[in-house]
């Protein structure tokens, strides 16, 4: 051993030893060697609702009760530290005291408390009853207030008050959802929740996990068994083995689950999006059309690299627009991103639909768009369960490969992909699937991706080989 490891050994056995003189288990969160990545990951992030998807024992709850007592006490070594007030909200005040309250209560030393008001029990012992409010001292020398509410009181016990901050631990009625967003908006207020999403596709699923709004002030993460550094390898298999694979999918990895099925589980955010990046021109293929009025009309800009890489690139998505709109659009996307054309028009493929003629019209939309300067083809491949599986093969092939890669601004494919679901009739639910139309129809207007499954030869056998072929001509010029 160097003397620098030395060294190094026991500035942290100091550091260990410092860390066990204090009586304040806030000192110990993610200060230690090994460190809760996800959980730090939460705690950084700025935007105002926030949301973690985990599994239990993954560390969420840790996170919201971190956060709490960092936001009351003012000493959060993330955010702007000022005088808060804020809410925890639990599922039931017998859930409220045995989980949030007695996680709050761990991360506060007593001498932070300036005094707790009981709903029931005694505060001299206020872990074992039903906490109203904790009054916390903050280091600008004020009080702030931690209130404690339950989604079994109903929404009208959320009215009337301006908040910092609310938690939900567990995922609320989306009532009560709504009432605390409105708390916390005159004082441009957080919100933040740490669930396991057991309810299947709720509001929640919707309107945090899709981002159906696009709603600029929305994050989320997903925290699974094995993000959780303090949790042993044995633990997870004993808890593993106790689970059906749906149980698996929401209490593992904190999954959202229809009982159905995602078309496409091959699809993982964290590898699939990228961030977007100047693609070259040479790379630029094609650009794909699913039509819609009152739908969406979806559209998106492909690209493929020399290694049959593929990656969106951009997207046009609106409904309730002319096609005029829609053509002016696609044209102004294309000019910024110098999107070739052929003899001044711009060229799509489209789905066959297009083709047809309506009362409403004298022309096809694929005249329509002609009209605008766009020249689409409708010739596509839609055999929906051949496509499926081509687009599934780009996500992650057999070999474990991922061949397509989607710019995380064009958000509206990322969020129709995330809510593909099979339905009971062993296709996929026909709801917001404009974009997978779309995708498909490029897909499958691409050269098959085979894999190379013949093996590599080594150079014994070539060499094998060769002298066999040697053999026979030998053999061949003695006849």
């Amino acid at each position: 051993m160097t003397q620098r490891e030395l060294l190094k050994k026991i500035k942290n056995i100091e550091k260990e030893l410092l860390r066990r003189k204090s009586d304040c288990k806030l000192d110990y969160y993610n200060t230690g060697d090994v460190k809760h990545e996800k959980q730090l990951l939460f705690h950084k992030c700025k935007l105002k609702n926030r949301w973690v998807f985990g599994g239990n024992r993954s560390g969420k709850t840790e996170c919201g009760a971190v956060e709490s007592v960092w936001l009351a006490r003012g000493i959060h070594p993330y955010q702007e530290n000022k005088p808060r007030d804020g809410w925890v909200v639990s599922l039931s005040q017998q859930v409220q005291r045995d989980v949030a309250q007695s996680k709050i209560l761990s991360y506060l030393k007593k001498d932070w408390i300036e005094d707790i008001v009981m709903l029931s029990g005694k505060k001299g012992s206020a872990s074992s009853g039903v906490i109203d409010t904790i009054y916390v001292k903050n280091v600008f020398g004020s009080v702030s207030k931690i209130g404690f509410k339950s989604c079994d009181q109903g929404r009208e016990k959320f009215q009337g008050t301006s908040l910092d901050y609310v938690w939900f631990d567990e995922e609320p009625p989306e009532d009560i959802y709504l009432e605390c967003k409105m708390r916390v908006l005159d004082r441009c207020g957080m919100i933040f929740g740490t669930m396991t999403p057991l309810k299947g596709l709720t509001w929640v699923y919707n309107t945090i996990y899709l981002n159906d709004r696009n709603d600029e002030d929305v994050w989320y993460e997903h925290m699974q068994w094995e993000d959780n550094p303090y949790l042993s390898k044995i633990e997870i298999k004993k808890l593993t083995a106790n689970l059906s694979q749906d149980e698996l999918e929401s209490r593992k990895f904190g999954n959202f689950t229809s009982g159905t099925g995602l078309v496409y589980n091959e699809f993982d955010e964290n590898l699939n999006v990228i961030e977007p990046f100047d693609v070259p021109i040479s790379w630029y293929d094609k650009i794909s059309i699913d039509p819609g009025l009152k739908n969406p009309l979806s559209c998106h800009w492909y690209a493929c690299d020399y290694d049959g890489n593929i990656y969106v690139i951009a997207e046009h998505y609106d409904r309730q627009k002319t096609l005029d709109y829609h053509a002016n659009m696609i044209k102004d996307i294309s000019k910024r991103l110098n999107w070739p054309t052929k003899n001044g028009r711009i060229e799509a493929i489209i789905d066959s639909a297009a083709n047809q003629r309506t009362l409403a019209s004298e022309k096809s939309v694929s005249e329509l768009f002609y009209d605008n300067g766009i020249l689409v083809n409708p010739y596509v491949n839609k055999d929906l369960f051949s496509g499926i599986n081509r687009v599934k093969s780009y996500f992650k092939n057999a070999c474990g490969e991922r061949k397509l890669f989607i710019f995380k601004t064009c958000v509206n494919m990322i969020r129709e992909i995330k809510g593909y679901f099979w339905g009971n009739a062993d296709a996929p639910i026909k709801k917001d699937d404009h974009a997978m139309d779309e995708l498909r129809y490029y897909i499958m207007s691409r050269p098959e991706n085979k894999l190379n499954l013949v093996p590599t030869k080594s150079d014994i056998q070539k060499n094998k080989e060769k002298l066999m072929k040697n053999l026979k001509f030998q053999n061949k010029n003695l006849w």
